[in-house]
Protein backbone atom coordinates (compact mmCIF):
# COMPACT_ATOMS: atom_id res chain seq x y z
CA UNK A 1 0.00 0.00 0.00
CA UNK A 2 1.25 3.52 -0.95
CA UNK A 3 1.63 5.77 1.77
CA UNK A 4 -0.41 8.78 1.36
CA UNK A 5 -1.44 11.33 3.79
CA UNK A 6 -4.86 12.89 4.37
CA UNK A 7 -4.91 16.32 4.67
CA UNK A 8 -8.73 16.09 6.18
CA UNK A 9 -6.87 14.15 9.20
CA UNK A 10 -4.49 14.55 12.09
CA UNK A 11 -4.69 10.67 12.76
CA UNK A 12 -1.23 9.07 12.88
CA UNK A 13 -2.25 6.64 10.33
CA UNK A 14 1.92 5.87 9.63
CA UNK A 15 2.94 4.78 13.24
CA UNK A 16 -0.68 2.55 13.75
CA UNK A 17 -3.89 1.57 12.50
CA UNK A 18 -7.13 0.71 13.50
CA UNK A 19 -8.06 -3.18 13.56
CA UNK A 20 -11.15 -2.80 15.63
CA UNK A 21 -13.53 -0.41 17.25
CA UNK A 22 -15.76 -1.79 20.58
CA UNK A 23 -18.49 0.79 21.60
CA UNK A 24 -20.43 1.50 24.24
CA UNK A 25 -23.34 3.95 23.86
CA UNK A 26 -26.01 5.53 25.76
CA UNK A 27 -28.13 7.25 23.87
CA UNK A 28 -29.62 10.32 26.21
CA UNK A 29 -32.38 12.58 24.32
CA UNK A 30 -33.46 14.94 26.85
CA UNK A 31 -29.05 16.33 26.99
CA UNK A 32 -28.88 15.09 23.20
CA UNK A 33 -26.03 13.66 23.95
CA UNK A 34 -23.71 10.09 23.53
CA UNK A 35 -22.26 8.95 26.69
CA UNK A 36 -19.80 6.55 25.40
CA UNK A 37 -16.77 4.34 25.77
CA UNK A 38 -15.07 3.37 22.68
CA UNK A 39 -12.14 0.45 22.92
CA UNK A 40 -9.77 0.51 20.09
CA UNK A 41 -7.34 -2.26 19.00
CA UNK A 42 -4.35 -0.77 17.59
CA UNK A 43 -1.97 -2.34 15.53
CA UNK A 44 1.50 -0.52 15.80
CA UNK A 45 3.67 0.18 12.63
CA UNK A 46 6.98 1.18 13.94
CA UNK A 47 9.59 0.43 16.84
CA UNK A 48 9.70 2.93 19.94
CA UNK A 49 6.60 3.23 19.44
CA UNK A 50 4.93 5.17 22.65
CA UNK A 51 1.94 8.38 21.50
CA UNK A 52 -0.57 8.51 18.91
CA UNK A 53 -2.90 11.17 17.71
CA UNK A 54 -6.74 10.57 17.02
CA UNK A 55 -9.26 12.82 15.67
CA UNK A 56 -11.63 14.36 17.57
CA UNK A 57 -14.52 17.21 17.27
CA UNK A 58 -15.91 18.98 20.31
CA UNK A 59 -15.74 15.85 22.48
CA UNK A 60 -15.41 15.64 26.56
CA UNK A 61 -13.15 13.86 26.85
CA UNK A 62 -13.01 11.90 30.82
CA UNK A 63 -10.06 9.10 30.77
CA UNK A 64 -8.05 7.32 28.63
CA UNK A 65 -6.16 3.83 29.62
CA UNK A 66 -4.09 1.73 27.45
CA UNK A 67 -4.24 -2.24 28.13
CA UNK A 68 -5.49 -1.02 31.27
CA UNK A 69 -3.02 1.47 32.33
CA UNK A 70 -3.97 4.73 33.01
CA UNK A 71 -2.76 7.02 29.66
CA UNK A 72 -1.88 11.25 30.03
CA UNK A 73 -3.63 12.97 27.06
CA UNK A 74 -4.42 16.30 25.79
CA UNK A 75 -7.05 17.51 23.60
CA UNK A 76 -4.85 20.42 21.21
CA UNK A 77 -6.08 23.45 19.58
CA UNK A 78 -9.35 23.58 17.72
CA UNK A 79 -9.05 24.10 13.56
CA UNK A 80 -11.60 25.22 11.77
CA UNK A 81 -12.92 22.07 10.04
CA UNK A 82 -10.68 19.46 11.07
CA UNK A 83 -11.71 19.42 14.71
CA UNK A 84 -9.29 18.98 17.75
CA UNK A 85 -6.49 16.31 17.93
CA UNK A 86 -6.50 13.95 20.56
CA UNK A 87 -2.63 13.58 21.52
CA UNK A 88 -2.18 9.99 23.41
CA UNK A 89 0.93 9.71 25.31
CA UNK A 90 1.35 5.62 26.58
CA UNK A 91 2.47 4.28 29.81
CA UNK A 92 4.60 1.83 27.85
CA UNK A 93 7.21 1.67 24.05
CA UNK A 94 5.66 -0.57 21.85
CA UNK A 95 7.11 -1.86 18.74
CA UNK A 96 6.44 -2.69 15.58
CA UNK A 97 3.41 -5.36 15.12
CA UNK A 98 2.39 -5.69 18.36
CA UNK A 99 -0.99 -4.29 19.58
CA UNK A 100 -2.40 -2.34 22.06
CA UNK A 101 -6.36 -1.27 23.17
CA UNK A 102 -6.75 1.97 23.82
CA UNK A 103 -9.58 2.78 26.04
CA UNK A 104 -11.65 6.02 26.02
CA UNK A 105 -14.86 7.52 28.37
CA UNK A 106 -16.23 10.47 26.52
CA UNK A 107 -19.19 12.24 25.67
CA UNK A 108 -20.10 14.11 22.37
CA UNK A 109 -21.36 17.82 22.22
CA UNK A 110 -24.87 18.14 21.84
CA UNK A 111 -24.01 20.30 18.45
CA UNK A 112 -21.76 17.35 17.16
CA UNK A 113 -21.93 17.43 13.44
CA UNK A 114 -22.52 13.93 13.10
CA UNK A 115 -25.64 13.58 14.91
CA UNK A 116 -29.07 15.06 14.15
CA UNK A 117 -31.37 15.08 17.41
CA UNK A 118 -34.67 15.43 15.91
CA UNK A 119 -37.97 16.24 18.34
CA UNK A 120 -41.16 14.25 17.83
CA UNK A 121 -42.64 16.97 16.11
CA UNK A 122 -39.94 16.90 13.27
CA UNK A 123 -40.53 12.93 12.90
CA UNK A 124 -43.51 11.88 10.60
CA UNK A 125 -45.42 10.32 13.52
CA UNK A 126 -45.23 13.04 15.96
CA UNK A 127 -45.28 10.64 18.94
CA UNK A 128 -41.41 10.41 19.35
CA UNK A 129 -37.66 11.46 19.08
CA UNK A 130 -35.34 10.27 16.24
CA UNK A 131 -31.46 10.52 16.27
CA UNK A 132 -29.66 9.77 13.33
CA UNK A 133 -25.66 9.77 12.57
CA UNK A 134 -24.48 10.75 9.05
CA UNK A 135 -20.06 10.49 9.08
CA UNK A 136 -19.16 10.96 5.84
CA UNK A 137 -17.01 13.26 5.04
CA UNK A 138 -15.01 13.90 8.43
CA UNK A 139 -18.14 14.00 11.36
CA UNK A 140 -17.03 10.53 12.75
CA UNK A 141 -14.98 12.60 15.21
CA UNK A 142 -17.63 14.47 16.44
CA UNK A 143 -18.94 11.32 17.82
CA UNK A 144 -15.77 9.09 18.41
CA UNK A 145 -12.44 9.57 19.03
CA UNK A 146 -10.81 7.97 15.94
CA UNK A 147 -8.40 7.52 13.27
CA UNK A 148 -11.33 9.43 11.23
CA UNK A 149 -9.49 8.85 7.43
CA UNK A 150 -11.00 6.31 4.90
CA UNK A 151 -7.55 5.01 5.08
CA UNK A 152 -7.73 3.10 7.78
CA UNK A 153 -10.35 0.12 7.83
CA UNK A 154 -11.20 -2.13 10.80
CA UNK A 155 -14.43 -4.55 12.12
CA UNK A 156 -16.66 -3.22 15.53
CA UNK A 157 -18.83 -4.23 17.97
CA UNK A 158 -21.42 -1.80 19.56
CA UNK A 159 -23.84 -1.81 22.56
CA UNK A 160 -26.76 0.68 22.39
CA UNK A 161 -28.56 1.70 24.81
CA UNK A 162 -32.42 3.28 24.04
CA UNK A 163 -35.15 3.80 25.25
CA UNK A 164 -37.22 0.63 25.19
CA UNK A 165 -39.80 1.99 22.64
CA UNK A 166 -37.19 2.90 20.54
CA UNK A 167 -35.17 0.59 17.83
CA UNK A 168 -31.24 1.44 17.57
CA UNK A 169 -30.13 0.32 13.80
CA UNK A 170 -26.22 0.20 12.82
CA UNK A 171 -24.46 -0.50 9.74
CA UNK A 172 -23.93 -3.88 11.04
CA UNK A 173 -25.59 -7.03 11.58
CA UNK A 174 -28.29 -7.37 14.52
CA UNK A 175 -26.37 -9.74 17.54
CA UNK A 176 -29.70 -9.47 19.65
CA UNK A 177 -30.74 -7.16 22.69
CA UNK A 178 -31.11 -6.93 26.28
CA UNK A 179 -32.60 -5.06 29.34
CA UNK A 180 -30.08 -2.40 30.13
CA UNK A 181 -28.87 -3.62 33.95
CA UNK A 182 -28.85 -0.03 34.67
CA UNK A 183 -32.48 1.02 33.33
CA UNK A 184 -35.49 -0.82 33.63
CA UNK A 185 -36.97 1.52 31.04
CA UNK A 186 -33.99 1.00 28.50
CA UNK A 187 -33.18 -1.66 26.62
CA UNK A 188 -29.45 -2.45 24.91
CA UNK A 189 -29.17 -3.28 21.20
CA UNK A 190 -26.11 -5.09 20.16
CA UNK A 191 -24.54 -5.16 16.35
CA UNK A 192 -21.38 -7.15 15.06
CA UNK A 193 -19.61 -5.75 11.76
CA UNK A 194 -17.16 -8.65 10.83
CA UNK A 195 -15.88 -6.56 7.39
CA UNK A 196 -13.61 -4.06 7.93
CA UNK A 197 -14.85 -0.76 7.31
CA UNK A 198 -13.73 3.18 7.47
CA UNK A 199 -15.40 5.47 9.91
CA UNK A 200 -17.90 7.00 7.48
CA UNK A 201 -35.40 5.83 15.70
CA UNK A 202 -38.66 4.57 15.92
CA UNK A 203 -39.08 2.58 13.51
CA UNK A 204 -41.32 -0.60 11.85
CA UNK A 205 -39.92 -2.87 9.45
CA UNK A 206 -41.03 -5.33 6.50
CA UNK A 207 -39.06 -8.12 4.62
CA UNK A 208 -38.65 -6.83 0.88
CA UNK A 209 -36.41 -10.00 -0.09
CA UNK A 210 -33.94 -12.60 1.68
CA UNK A 211 -31.16 -10.56 2.71
CA UNK A 212 -33.70 -7.35 2.73
CA UNK A 213 -35.82 -5.41 5.34
CA UNK A 214 -36.92 -1.86 4.30
CA UNK A 215 -37.11 0.12 8.14
CA UNK A 216 -39.25 3.52 8.59
CA UNK A 217 -41.42 5.25 10.57
CA UNK A 218 -44.67 3.14 10.58
CA UNK A 219 -46.51 6.28 8.74
CA UNK A 220 -43.95 5.52 5.46
CA UNK A 221 -43.91 1.42 5.75
CA UNK A 222 -45.97 0.50 3.38
CA UNK A 223 -44.72 3.48 0.61
CA UNK A 224 -41.23 2.60 1.48
CA UNK A 225 -42.03 -1.65 1.07
CA UNK A 226 -43.37 -0.74 -2.15
CA UNK A 227 -41.02 1.16 -4.06
CA UNK A 228 -38.10 -0.53 -3.04
CA UNK A 229 -39.47 -4.41 -3.83
CA UNK A 230 -36.99 -4.72 -6.55
CA UNK A 231 -34.06 -4.67 -4.24
CA UNK A 232 -33.36 -8.03 -4.66
CA UNK A 233 -33.60 -8.15 -8.29
CA UNK A 234 -30.80 -5.04 -8.17
CA UNK A 235 -28.62 -6.48 -5.51
CA UNK A 236 -28.69 -9.63 -7.47
CA UNK A 237 -27.74 -8.02 -11.08
CA UNK A 238 -24.88 -6.35 -8.84
CA UNK A 239 -23.47 -9.28 -7.87
CA UNK A 240 -23.49 -10.75 -11.81
CA UNK A 241 -21.79 -7.83 -12.76
CA UNK A 242 -19.05 -6.93 -9.72
CA UNK A 243 -18.77 -10.32 -7.75
CA UNK A 244 -20.16 -11.93 -4.64
CA UNK A 245 -22.16 -9.36 -2.00
CA UNK A 246 -20.08 -9.52 1.15
CA UNK A 247 -22.17 -7.97 3.96
CA UNK A 248 -24.94 -10.54 4.64
CA UNK A 249 -27.62 -8.10 5.21
CA UNK A 250 -28.72 -5.29 2.99
CA UNK A 251 -31.86 -3.31 4.81
CA UNK A 252 -33.30 0.22 4.19
CA UNK A 253 -33.66 3.14 6.80
CA UNK A 254 -35.93 6.09 5.40
CA UNK A 255 -34.54 8.69 7.02
CA UNK A 256 -36.42 11.56 8.21
CA UNK A 257 -37.20 14.47 5.75
CA UNK A 258 -34.14 16.32 7.16
CA UNK A 259 -31.76 13.46 6.36
CA UNK A 260 -29.40 16.10 3.67
CA UNK A 261 -28.20 13.00 1.05
CA UNK A 262 -30.05 10.85 -1.03
CA UNK A 263 -28.76 7.80 0.02
CA UNK A 264 -25.88 6.86 2.57
CA UNK A 265 -24.41 3.39 1.86
CA UNK A 266 -23.89 2.32 5.27
CA UNK A 267 -22.60 -1.00 5.50
CA UNK A 268 -25.88 -3.57 5.97
CA UNK A 269 -28.11 -0.80 6.10
CA UNK A 270 -28.86 2.20 3.41
CA UNK A 271 -29.86 5.75 4.87
CA UNK A 272 -32.25 6.43 2.13
CA UNK A 273 -34.36 10.06 1.84
CA UNK A 274 -37.54 9.99 2.11
CA UNK A 275 -37.93 12.11 -1.14
CA UNK A 276 -37.39 9.10 -2.95
CA UNK A 277 -41.11 7.67 -2.09
CA UNK A 278 -42.75 8.87 -5.83
CA UNK A 279 -45.01 6.23 -5.46
CA UNK A 280 -44.33 4.92 -8.89
CA UNK A 281 -40.50 3.40 -8.49
CA UNK A 282 -39.25 6.65 -10.63
CA UNK A 283 -36.44 7.13 -8.68
CA UNK A 284 -35.06 3.61 -7.68
CA UNK A 285 -31.56 4.70 -8.87
CA UNK A 286 -30.55 6.01 -6.19
CA UNK A 287 -31.13 2.19 -4.51
CA UNK A 288 -29.41 0.69 -7.38
CA UNK A 289 -26.22 3.78 -6.67
CA UNK A 290 -26.15 3.03 -2.78
CA UNK A 291 -26.34 -0.95 -4.31
CA UNK A 292 -23.28 0.05 -6.24
CA UNK A 293 -20.87 1.03 -2.73
CA UNK A 294 -21.46 -2.08 -1.38
CA UNK A 295 -18.36 -2.69 -4.03
CA UNK A 296 -16.72 0.44 -4.55
CA UNK A 297 -16.73 2.97 -1.40
CA UNK A 298 -17.27 0.26 1.27
CA UNK A 299 -15.36 -2.99 -0.27
CA UNK A 300 -13.08 -0.90 -2.16
CA UNK A 301 -12.39 2.19 -1.07
CA UNK A 302 -10.35 5.38 -1.49
CA UNK A 303 -7.58 6.29 0.32
CA UNK A 304 -8.28 9.65 1.11
CA UNK A 305 -11.08 12.65 0.23
CA UNK A 306 -9.08 13.76 -2.63
CA UNK A 307 -9.37 10.20 -4.32
CA UNK A 308 -13.11 10.23 -3.19
CA UNK A 309 -14.06 9.84 -7.60
CA UNK A 310 -12.94 6.57 -7.06
CA UNK A 311 -15.65 5.61 -4.77
CA UNK A 312 -18.50 8.04 -6.41
CA UNK A 313 -17.64 7.33 -10.46
CA UNK A 314 -17.28 3.74 -10.40
CA UNK A 315 -20.41 3.78 -8.44
CA UNK A 316 -22.02 5.58 -10.72
CA UNK A 317 -20.96 3.39 -13.57
CA UNK A 318 -22.13 -0.11 -11.83
CA UNK A 319 -25.47 2.03 -11.10
CA UNK A 320 -26.11 2.70 -14.67
CA UNK A 321 -24.85 -0.34 -15.80
CA UNK A 322 -27.77 -2.28 -13.25
CA UNK A 323 -29.85 -0.06 -15.16
CA UNK A 324 -28.74 -1.43 -18.77
CA UNK A 325 -29.16 -4.93 -17.17
CA UNK A 326 -32.38 -4.04 -15.87
CA UNK A 327 -33.94 -2.29 -18.49
CA UNK A 328 -32.21 -1.28 -21.61
CA UNK A 329 -28.46 0.38 -22.94
CA UNK A 330 -31.60 3.71 -23.75
CA UNK A 331 -32.05 4.09 -20.34
CA UNK A 332 -28.27 3.98 -19.63
CA UNK A 333 -27.66 6.49 -22.11
CA UNK A 334 -30.20 8.48 -20.79
CA UNK A 335 -29.51 8.98 -16.88
CA UNK A 336 -25.94 9.95 -19.05
CA UNK A 337 -26.90 13.26 -20.45
CA UNK A 338 -28.47 13.98 -17.09
CA UNK A 339 -25.40 13.49 -15.44
CA UNK A 340 -23.75 15.67 -17.62
CA UNK A 341 -25.85 18.11 -16.85
CA UNK A 342 -25.67 17.69 -12.79
CA UNK A 343 -21.56 18.13 -14.02
CA UNK A 344 -22.38 21.41 -15.81
CA UNK A 345 -24.31 22.69 -12.93
CA UNK A 346 -21.67 22.33 -10.49
CA UNK A 347 -18.87 23.75 -12.67
CA UNK A 348 -21.26 26.73 -13.08
CA UNK A 349 -21.93 26.86 -9.01
CA UNK A 350 -17.69 26.86 -8.65
CA UNK A 351 -16.83 28.82 -11.28
CA UNK A 352 -14.83 26.79 -14.65
CA UNK A 353 -11.11 27.51 -12.82
CA UNK A 354 -12.02 26.50 -9.06
CA UNK A 355 -9.52 23.00 -8.56
CA UNK A 356 -12.55 22.06 -6.79
CA UNK A 357 -13.87 21.05 -10.29
CA UNK A 358 -10.51 18.94 -10.66
CA UNK A 359 -11.19 15.03 -10.58
CA UNK A 360 -8.32 14.88 -8.06
CA UNK A 361 -8.44 18.09 -5.46
CA UNK A 362 -5.87 19.38 -3.65
CA UNK A 363 -8.26 19.17 0.18
CA UNK A 364 -5.22 21.18 1.91
CA UNK A 365 -6.98 23.67 4.82
CA UNK A 366 -10.13 22.64 2.61
CA UNK A 367 -13.50 21.87 4.42
CA UNK A 368 -14.25 18.56 2.78
CA UNK A 369 -18.27 19.49 3.15
CA UNK A 370 -17.73 22.45 0.82
CA UNK A 371 -16.60 20.68 -1.94
CA UNK A 372 -19.28 18.54 -1.95
CA UNK A 373 -20.43 18.11 -5.47
CA UNK A 374 -21.43 16.60 -8.36
CA UNK A 375 -17.74 16.63 -10.08
CA UNK A 376 -16.35 13.49 -8.85
CA UNK A 377 -19.66 11.43 -9.52
CA UNK A 378 -20.32 12.77 -12.73
CA UNK A 379 -16.73 14.05 -14.15
CA UNK A 380 -15.79 10.23 -12.86
CA UNK A 381 -18.19 8.46 -14.66
CA UNK A 382 -17.22 10.21 -18.19
CA UNK A 383 -13.76 9.27 -17.84
CA UNK A 384 -15.03 5.44 -17.82
CA UNK A 385 -17.54 5.50 -20.24
CA UNK A 386 -15.03 7.41 -21.83
CA UNK A 387 -12.58 4.12 -21.29
CA UNK A 388 -15.37 2.26 -22.10
CA UNK A 389 -15.46 3.55 -25.74
CA UNK A 390 -11.91 3.47 -26.28
CA UNK A 391 -11.14 -0.37 -24.76
CA UNK A 392 -14.06 -2.02 -26.36
CA UNK A 393 -17.20 -1.73 -24.77
CA UNK A 394 -19.50 -1.98 -21.51
CA UNK A 395 -18.61 -5.59 -21.19
CA UNK A 396 -15.22 -5.28 -22.11
CA UNK A 397 -15.08 -2.69 -19.73
CA UNK A 398 -16.80 -4.00 -16.78
CA UNK A 399 -14.39 -7.18 -17.08
CA UNK A 400 -11.81 -4.14 -16.00
CA UNK A 401 -14.19 -3.13 -13.38
CA UNK A 402 -14.81 -6.32 -11.84
CA UNK A 403 -11.10 -7.34 -11.67
CA UNK A 404 -10.50 -4.07 -9.86
CA UNK A 405 -12.90 -5.15 -7.01
CA UNK A 406 -11.09 -8.07 -6.71
CA UNK A 407 -7.99 -7.19 -5.99
CA UNK A 408 -8.58 -3.82 -4.03
CA UNK A 409 -10.83 -6.06 -2.31
CA UNK A 410 -11.09 -5.08 1.42
CA UNK A 411 -8.25 -1.82 1.16
CA UNK A 412 -7.75 1.33 0.39
CA UNK A 413 -6.52 2.63 -3.48
CA UNK A 414 -5.27 6.04 -4.55
CA UNK A 415 -5.56 7.20 -8.16
CA UNK A 416 -2.39 6.39 -8.94
CA UNK A 417 -2.94 2.91 -7.89
CA UNK A 418 -6.44 2.64 -10.04
CA UNK A 419 -4.15 4.11 -13.36
CA UNK A 420 -1.55 1.61 -12.80
CA UNK A 421 -3.56 -1.48 -12.45
CA UNK A 422 -5.75 -0.42 -15.68
CA UNK A 423 -2.40 -0.60 -17.90
CA UNK A 424 -1.55 -3.72 -16.33
CA UNK A 425 -5.14 -5.17 -17.35
CA UNK A 426 -5.24 -3.69 -20.82
CA UNK A 427 -1.44 -4.37 -21.26
CA UNK A 428 -2.26 -4.90 -24.95
CA UNK A 429 -3.74 -1.63 -25.60
CA UNK A 430 -1.21 0.43 -23.71
CA UNK A 431 -1.01 2.42 -26.82
CA UNK A 432 -5.05 3.91 -26.94
CA UNK A 433 -4.49 4.47 -23.28
CA UNK A 434 -1.64 6.59 -23.69
CA UNK A 435 -3.37 8.64 -26.33
CA UNK A 436 -5.78 9.91 -23.11
CA UNK A 437 -5.04 13.14 -21.63
CA UNK A 438 -4.45 12.40 -17.97
CA UNK A 439 -3.88 15.66 -16.47
CA UNK A 440 -6.47 17.02 -18.52
CA UNK A 441 -8.97 14.68 -16.92
CA UNK A 442 -7.58 14.22 -13.21
CA UNK A 443 -6.05 17.52 -12.52
CA UNK A 444 -7.64 20.48 -14.50
CA UNK A 445 -10.29 22.52 -13.65
CA UNK A 446 -13.32 22.38 -15.50
CA UNK A 447 -15.96 20.42 -17.45
CA UNK A 448 -14.70 16.74 -18.39
CA UNK A 449 -12.58 16.81 -21.48
CA UNK A 450 -14.53 14.62 -23.39
CA UNK A 451 -18.22 14.57 -23.41
CA UNK A 452 -19.91 11.08 -23.52
CA UNK A 453 -20.88 10.29 -26.98
CA UNK A 454 -24.35 9.20 -25.87
CA UNK A 455 -26.20 7.65 -28.67
CA UNK A 456 -29.29 9.43 -27.28
CA UNK A 457 -30.21 12.73 -27.89
CA UNK A 458 -31.36 15.36 -25.63
CA UNK A 459 -32.80 17.51 -28.09
CA UNK A 460 -35.62 15.99 -28.84
CA UNK A 461 -37.76 18.17 -27.19
CA UNK A 462 -39.05 21.62 -28.38
CA UNK A 463 -38.43 23.92 -25.76
CA UNK A 464 -38.85 27.11 -28.02
CA UNK A 465 -42.31 28.19 -28.13
CA UNK A 466 -43.59 31.27 -29.26
CA UNK A 467 -46.61 33.11 -27.48
CA UNK A 468 -48.91 32.53 -30.51
CA UNK A 469 -48.02 28.64 -29.81
CA UNK A 470 -49.39 28.53 -26.12
CA UNK A 471 -52.50 27.48 -27.35
CA UNK A 472 -51.04 24.08 -29.09
CA UNK A 473 -50.15 22.72 -25.50
CA UNK A 474 -52.31 19.76 -24.39
CA UNK A 475 -51.75 17.66 -21.67
CA UNK A 476 -50.72 14.80 -23.65
CA UNK A 477 -47.82 16.66 -24.26
CA UNK A 478 -46.54 15.45 -20.63
CA UNK A 479 -48.87 12.00 -19.92
CA UNK A 480 -46.80 10.44 -22.68
CA UNK A 481 -43.73 11.20 -20.91
CA UNK A 482 -41.68 8.54 -18.31
CA UNK A 483 -40.79 10.36 -15.01
CA UNK A 484 -37.02 10.07 -16.01
CA UNK A 485 -37.90 11.89 -19.69
CA UNK A 486 -40.16 14.82 -17.41
CA UNK A 487 -37.09 15.25 -15.15
CA UNK A 488 -34.61 15.15 -18.34
CA UNK A 489 -37.39 18.19 -20.47
CA UNK A 490 -37.37 20.14 -16.75
CA UNK A 491 -33.54 19.60 -16.35
CA UNK A 492 -33.07 21.14 -20.22
CA UNK A 493 -35.22 24.06 -19.37
CA UNK A 494 -32.98 25.19 -16.55
CA UNK A 495 -30.46 25.10 -19.18
CA UNK A 496 -32.17 27.71 -21.31
CA UNK A 497 -32.47 31.38 -20.40
CA UNK A 498 -35.68 31.63 -17.94
CA UNK A 499 -38.54 31.01 -19.45
CA UNK A 500 -41.47 33.95 -19.70
CA UNK A 501 -43.91 34.40 -17.40
CA UNK A 502 -46.70 33.07 -19.66
CA UNK A 503 -45.36 30.58 -20.46
CA UNK A 504 -44.99 29.26 -16.74
CA UNK A 505 -48.28 29.79 -15.95
CA UNK A 506 -49.77 28.11 -19.72
CA UNK A 507 -47.31 25.19 -18.58
CA UNK A 508 -49.19 25.03 -14.83
CA UNK A 509 -52.32 25.37 -16.48
CA UNK A 510 -52.61 22.60 -18.98
CA UNK A 511 -49.82 20.23 -17.16
CA UNK A 512 -50.62 20.58 -13.34
CA UNK A 513 -47.03 20.53 -12.76
CA UNK A 514 -47.94 21.56 -9.13
CA UNK A 515 -49.30 18.94 -8.03
CA UNK A 516 -46.77 16.41 -8.58
CA UNK A 517 -45.31 14.29 -6.37
CA UNK A 518 -42.25 12.99 -7.70
CA UNK A 519 -39.18 15.44 -5.67
CA UNK A 520 -37.02 14.78 -8.86
CA UNK A 521 -39.68 17.10 -11.06
CA UNK A 522 -40.99 19.57 -8.54
CA UNK A 523 -37.89 20.43 -7.64
CA UNK A 524 -36.85 21.21 -11.16
CA UNK A 525 -40.36 22.73 -11.75
CA UNK A 526 -40.18 25.10 -8.81
CA UNK A 527 -36.79 26.43 -9.72
CA UNK A 528 -37.88 27.37 -13.47
CA UNK A 529 -40.94 29.05 -12.16
CA UNK A 530 -38.87 30.98 -9.58
CA UNK A 531 -36.39 31.87 -12.49
CA UNK A 532 -39.77 33.43 -14.31
CA UNK A 533 -40.62 36.06 -11.61
CA UNK A 534 -43.69 33.64 -10.91
CA UNK A 535 -44.85 35.19 -7.27
CA UNK A 536 -47.23 32.32 -6.32
CA UNK A 537 -44.40 29.76 -7.17
CA UNK A 538 -42.24 31.14 -4.05
CA UNK A 539 -44.38 30.06 -0.96
CA UNK A 540 -44.09 26.38 -3.10
CA UNK A 541 -40.20 26.79 -3.31
CA UNK A 542 -39.47 27.59 0.36
CA UNK A 543 -42.24 25.16 1.44
CA UNK A 544 -40.49 22.21 -0.28
CA UNK A 545 -37.28 23.59 1.10
CA UNK A 546 -37.83 23.21 4.85
CA UNK A 547 -40.03 20.37 4.59
CA UNK A 548 -37.56 18.34 3.77
CA UNK A 549 -33.56 18.98 4.10
CA UNK A 550 -32.21 17.02 1.00
CA UNK A 551 -28.82 19.03 -0.03
CA UNK A 552 -29.80 18.33 -3.93
CA UNK A 553 -32.89 20.02 -3.00
CA UNK A 554 -32.56 22.72 -0.32
CA UNK A 555 -29.69 24.48 -1.25
CA UNK A 556 -30.70 25.85 -5.22
CA UNK A 557 -33.96 26.04 -3.75
CA UNK A 558 -33.29 28.64 -1.09
CA UNK A 559 -30.91 30.11 -3.81
CA UNK A 560 -33.21 30.60 -6.81
CA UNK A 561 -35.99 32.98 -3.50
CA UNK A 562 -32.88 34.51 -2.87
CA UNK A 563 -31.61 35.52 -6.27
CA UNK A 564 -35.32 37.29 -7.00
CA UNK A 565 -34.56 40.47 -5.59
CA UNK A 566 -38.15 41.24 -4.64
CA UNK A 567 -37.81 38.11 -2.10
CA UNK A 568 -34.35 37.74 -1.04
CA UNK A 569 -35.31 38.91 2.32
CA UNK A 570 -37.92 36.39 2.39
CA UNK A 571 -35.31 33.60 1.71
CA UNK A 572 -33.19 34.54 4.65
CA UNK A 573 -35.90 35.12 7.37
CA UNK A 574 -37.67 31.48 6.16
CA UNK A 575 -34.00 30.09 6.16
CA UNK A 576 -33.37 31.69 9.64
CA UNK A 577 -36.64 30.47 11.37
CA UNK A 578 -35.82 27.18 9.89
CA UNK A 579 -32.47 26.69 10.51
CA UNK A 580 -32.81 24.46 13.84
CA UNK A 581 -34.83 21.63 12.02
CA UNK A 582 -31.71 21.41 9.09
CA UNK A 583 -28.82 18.96 9.60
CA UNK A 584 -26.03 20.79 10.68
CA UNK A 585 -24.09 20.74 7.79
CA UNK A 586 -26.93 21.72 5.24
CA UNK A 587 -27.33 24.77 7.69
CA UNK A 588 -23.89 25.82 7.46
CA UNK A 589 -23.63 25.57 3.14
CA UNK A 590 -27.16 27.50 3.04
CA UNK A 591 -26.02 30.04 5.18
CA UNK A 592 -23.18 30.17 3.04
CA UNK A 593 -25.34 30.29 -0.18
CA UNK A 594 -27.49 32.97 1.15
CA UNK A 595 -23.83 35.30 2.39
CA UNK A 596 -25.26 34.88 5.89
CA UNK A 597 -22.35 35.03 8.53
CA UNK A 598 -22.34 33.00 11.88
Amino acid sequence: MTPVSDPSSFSTVSKCATKHLNLIYHVDFDKRVLKGKVALTLEVLEDKFSSLTLDSKDLKIFKVSANGQAAQFEVGTKHKSKGSPLEITLPFELSRGQHVIVEIEYETSPSATALQWLTPTQTVGKKHPYLFSQCQATHCRSMIPCQDSPSVKHTYYAQVSVPKELVALMSALHDGQVPDPSDSSRVIYRFRQPVSVTSSSLTESWEIGPRSRVWSEKENVDEAAFEFSETETMLKTAESLAGPYVWGQYDLLVMPPSFPYGGMENPCLTFVTPTVLAGDKSLAGVIAHEISHSWTGNLVTNRNWEHFWLNEGHTVYIERMIARCMESEHLRQFKGIGGWKELQESVNQFGANNVLTNLVPNLHEVDTDEAFSSVPYEKGFALLYHLEELLGGPEVFMGFVKSYIQLFAYGTVTTEEWKNYLFTYFKDKVDILNKVDWNAWMHTPGMAPVKPNASLSSSFFSIKAKEEDLASFTEEDVKKLKSPQLIEFMALLLQEEPLPLSHVKKMQEVYQLNSVKNAEVRFRWLRICVRAHWEEAVPLALKMATEQGRMKFTRPLFKEVYNFSKYSDKALNTFKENRGALHPVTAMLVAKDLKING
